[in-house]
């Protein structure tokens, strides 16, 4: 089918989620889970006694996926509700069991538990996804875990760090998240068989009034679609909350990602470390000569929608009146689906980045030896202090030099001279500058630093996720 060129139709889609991600918020999905979701219910009504017959369970079962969209569209405009034209929908295709189909159930009962299910199926995408950079990252940290660059806080100087201990900063932000999306899946409930306000009322006419048959009931849906929690209770709907936390773990994803290729943008500023570029890119359509960090630019701009996405469910759960309301549903439809998409594709942009990032360590070595004196000065006062020297008057020429030096750098544009003023000062006579400067002396532990997170927090993760990582070409864009 061509493309309709002339409505508009959601970049999310378009440019930036995956296949796998777009298709389970589809329509063919969604429907096609309503009707799983109306077999399991006439299944296990029937196993549990009541007049369904196995001819009405079998023509429900040939007809899952062949949903005629059209004619379902004819039935909604008919009777202005989209459930019951699938209901019609259905029955027309399974004409059987025209007789049960939603047989005591209400419009969430599909509605609500179909969004669950695909829900959890979006979470175990992002989950892998997640797995992926976090694996990308490690080797990354691993590869330049004793790499010194400068370290910075408040974007000025500070001491030393390593360009591997860096990257297990932003790797860490992404296992706090896989943490956050493994705990919304493990809790995860089943909103199940519950009726039209919560009580189970039609269930318990149904079966005549046997609480035990309705609470199997309520437990044989659940357990075939493979939910192992159901809501303890619930009103016409799940509480709206489920998806507030949802959201929210999906936000903190985009927390991440914001961070991390900030980090990214403003290091490719100093020309120490980029994303990838690819040969025939183009950076700018005017500045041909151009690397702009696009793919870090596109992965914060998705974030903040993201972040903007998160207070709408908040919003929405405050204002479920008593057992429920309507003004949930239409909010719903847009935010819940975009916010997985939206993070998909960052992920999807991600997973290109981290597999392939490039660090410049000429350009890193030259930012340290600009400033590195400055950092060493301490450390040059103690072994002159050790040669024999006055600590007092050591001190105060540090002072001058190092002023004098800096206005060189700041009013002149030249470079750091502050170690050839110390080198011609007699009383610097004996320092071993050379040893003193050595920048693997500034940075502390951060190479064990890098060995025991990954030995610690990264290795157990790559294990549960063999499988995924094995799909990584799959996850890749």
């Amino acid at each position: 089918m061509k493309k309709n060129k002339d409505v508009f139709v959601s970049p999310l889609v378009e440019r930036n989620a995956s296949k796998e991600m777009a298709e389970l918020f589809g329509a063919q999905k969604k429907f096609s889970t309503w009707r799983r979701l109306w077999l399991e219910l006439a299944k296990a009504q029937k196993k549990l006694g009541l007049d369904i017959k196995q001819n009405q369970i079998s023509q429900m079962a040939k007809h899952l996926d062949d949903i005629d969209f059209k004619k379902a569209a004819r039935y909604e405009k008919q009777f202005r509700h989209d459930v019951m034209a699938h209901v019609y929908t259905f029955a027309d295709a399974a004409s059987k069991a025209d007789a049960i189909i939603h047989l005591g159930a209400t419009s969430c009962y599909v509605g609500d538990n179909a969004d669950l299910i695909i829900m959890r199926e979006a979470l175990q995408l992002i989950a892998a996804k997640l797995a992926v950079v976090i694996n990308q990252l490690s080797n990354f940290a691993k590869k330049y875990r004793s790499l010194p660059t400068l370290g910075f806080t408040h974007f000025q100087p500070a001491q030393l760090t390593t360009v591997g201990k860096r990257a297990t900063l932003w790797c860490y932000e992404f296992v706090m998240d896989l943490q956050e999306v493994e705990h919304r899946l493990e809790t995860l409930p089943f909103r199940g068989v519950k009726g039209t306000t919560g009580t189970q009322a039609s269930y318990l006419e149904l079966f005549d009034g046997s609480y035990s048959k309705v609470k199997q009931l309520d437990k044989a849906v659940a357990s075939a679609f493979g939910f192992s929690k159901i809501c303890a209770v619930t009103g016409q709907t799940y509480q709206r909350k489920i998806d507030t936390l949802i959201v929210n773990s999906l936000a903190s994803i985009a927390q991440s990602a914001h961070k991390m290729c900030n980090d990214i943008r403003l290091l490719a500023n100093l020309k120490e470390i980029e994303e990838p570029f690819e040969k025939s890119q183009i950076g700018s359509s005017a500045m041909a000569y151009k690397r702009n960090p696009m793919r870090c630019e596109r992965t914060t701009a998705l974030s903040r929608f993201v972040l903007s996405l998160a207070t709408s469910p908040a919003m929405t759960a405050s204002e479920q009146w008593l057992e429920r309301t309507l003004d949930d549903s239409a909010n719903r439809r847009i935010v819940i689906p975009e916010a997985f998409l939206a993070v998909d594709g960052i992920l999807q942009i991600l997973i290109n980045v981290t597999g392939s990032l490039v660090v410049y360590p000429k350009v890193i070595a030259a930012r340290i030896a600009a400033e590195l004196p400055f950092m060493a000065t301490e450390n040059i006062l103690m072994a002159a202090v050790k040669v024999g020297g006055n600590r007092q008057v050591l001190h105060e020429k540090i002072r001058l030099h190092s002023h004098a030096a800096a206005a060189q750098v700041k009013k002149f544009g030249k470079s750091n001279d502050l170690i050839d003023r110390l080198k011609a000062d007699i009383d610097f006579a004996k320092v071993d500058f050379e040893k003193i400067l050595d920048p693997n002396k500034y940075i502390g532990r951060a190479p064990q630093q890098v060995d025991e997170f990954i030995k610690s927090v990264v290795t157990p993760i790559l294990r549960n996720y063999r499988k995924e990582l094995s799909r990584k070409a799959e996850l890749n864009v």
